[in-house]
């Protein structure tokens, strides 16, 4: 171990998921990959991503605005899927200690 780590801490998994951290890696996870999905269309225009996309993302168009709303449709998954995961996750958790 170096100086300059801090020990581990053991971690106890009853104390529950913060969902605020959860949600926030979920929503920049979800958002990065949008982006490289968009990228690789942009570059490879014959790549056939394009056809989930609006199934999952309403409003999706390819434009700079249909973009930016599919950007934020998927950061709102990435808390949508946060928050009813930890909700439930804590709550079992909680039941099982």
């Amino acid at each position: 171990m170096s100086i300059h780590q801090a020990p581990a801490r053991p971690t106890d998994a009853r104390q529950g998921l913060p969902i605020g951290v959860f949600g926030t890696s979920l929503s920049i996870f979800f958002a990065v990959t949008y982006l490289l999905c968009v990228a690789l269309r942009l570059f490879v225009p014959d790549v056939s991503n394009h056809l989930p996309w609006f199934q999952f993302f309403p409003g999706f168009d390819w434009t700079p605005f249909g973009i930016l709303l599919g950007l934020i449709e998927s950061l709102a998954y990435g808390w949508y899927v946060a928050l009813v995961f930890g909700w439930l996750f804590n709550f079992f958790i909680s039941r099982c200690a």
